[in-house]
């Protein structure tokens, strides 16, 4: 038998104690597991439907609707062609010329030989030129009428305008290269903002080579003018060769098929032969690239210089085989006729004529237009 001696009546009062809390706590864990079984099961909270988030746009960007990006944006028109105003561009002249010789022959019935040498001071005075001057007095010698003079001198300017060489062709290669050359302050980055745009207005894709690498604010007012005109622009480090960047234009031009290329160079003066050498130069190496170029050979020679100007394109057709002229600011020169002098002693062709500010204002030349505007009253 066991020994039961420890179980004395403290002890067995203790255990007895305990017996009846596990009890207790045994019929409870019971209880609810019953509970739990019988109660019907509980329903969970449905959560609400997760709705796509709309995508923020980044900053500076605005959300275009699905409809309208997938909508092609209508072209904008094209600015209408304005007119050029011939009469306008040449009032000035007109009145320093005409003006003048009118002025002299008003209320003579003939021509004697004290207004004879009148009308010689006149002529000569009007930065026409010695040719051109001594071709006008030979006309008004054959007259004995003063109201003869001005349609006798009219016909003759046509006659001097008209025996000039055609307008240039563009090539059927492309693209049509166009080097544009001038002294310091002859409107040359002007110029080739006007033709830029207006090729660009035509339909054509226009790249620009600021050659004119001398001058940094050259540079930066061509990229001005190229992204007005909607062209693009080839530039180089200043100080850089000039030749260097015509040739990336040329060769980005053709490589992507472009249809004009204009290349600006530095201003110059007609008796820095360095620089004229250097334009000599840059022709080379666009005919390395592409044998026909350049195309054209633009000299831009401003009005107001008169018969300096004569002498800037006889220097200029010495150097390079400048093709056509462009004549700029005759809207505020009285020298208008010094077109007919360049034409008569140098032979070339005057291209385009500034009569304003504006891209319509860069007309193209017209003999008849011109000599209308500069003669009639």
């Amino acid at each position: 038998m066991p020994d039961l001696s420890f179980l004395t009546p403290e002890v067995l009062e203790i255990l007895g104690g305990a017996l009846v809390a596990v009890g207790a706590f045994a019929g409870l864990v019971f209880g609810l597991r019953r509970a739990r079984r019988s109660a019907p099961p509980r329903k969970l909270p449905v959560p609400p439907p997760v709705l796509p988030r709309e995508v923020e746009p980044p900053d500076g960007v605005v959300a275009v609707p699905p409809v309208a990006a997938a909508r092609e944006p209508a072209p904008l028109p094209a600015p209408a062609k304005r007119a050029p105003d011939w009469r306008g561009g040449l009032a000035k002249s007109r009145a320093g010329f005409i003006g003048k010789l009118e002025g002299l022959l008003r209320g003579k019935s003939a021509l004697d030989q004290a207004t004879l040498d009148d009308v010689e001071g006149v002529l000569f005075g009007a930065d026409l030129g010695v040719r051109t001057a001594d071709a006008f007095l030979s006309e008004v010698k054959k007259l004995s009428d003063p109201a003869q003079i001005r349609p006798a001198l009219e016909a003759r300017a046509q006659a001097i305008l008209a025996a000039l060489p055609n307008a240039v062709v563009a090539h059927a290669e492309k693209p049509h290269v166009i080097l544009v050359v001038g002294v310091n302050g002859s409107g040359k980055t002007t110029t080739i903002g006007k033709l830029a745009a207006r090729y660009v207005r035509e339909g054509k894709s226009v790249i620009v080579a600021a050659g004119d690498t001398y001058r940094a604010a050259a540079i930066d007012q061509l990229g001005i003018w190229a992204e007005r005109a909607g062209a693009e622009i080839v530039k180089g480090a200043p100080g850089g060769d000039a030749a260097a960047v015509a040739f990336d234009a040329l060769r980005a031009a053709r490589s992507r098929g472009l249809d004009v290329v204009i290349v600006d160079t530095a201003g110059r003066l007609q008796t820095d032969q360095g620089l004229m050498d250097e334009l000599a130069k840059l022709q080379r190496v666009l005919r390395k690239e592409m044998a026909s170029a350049p195309h054209e050979v633009l000299l831009v020679l401003d009005a107001n210089t008169g018969q300096n100007a004569i002498r800037q394109a006889q220097e200029f057709k010495k150097a390079v085989a400048v093709t056509g002229i462009a004549l700029t600011k005759l809207d505020g020169s009285a020298r208008g006729g010094v077109v007919l002098g360049v034409a008569q002693e140098t032979g070339l062709p005057v291209r385009y004529a500034g009569l304003g500010e504006s891209v319509d204002d860069l007309a193209d030349f017209d003999a008849r237009e011109f000599a209308a505007a500069l003669f009639e009253p």
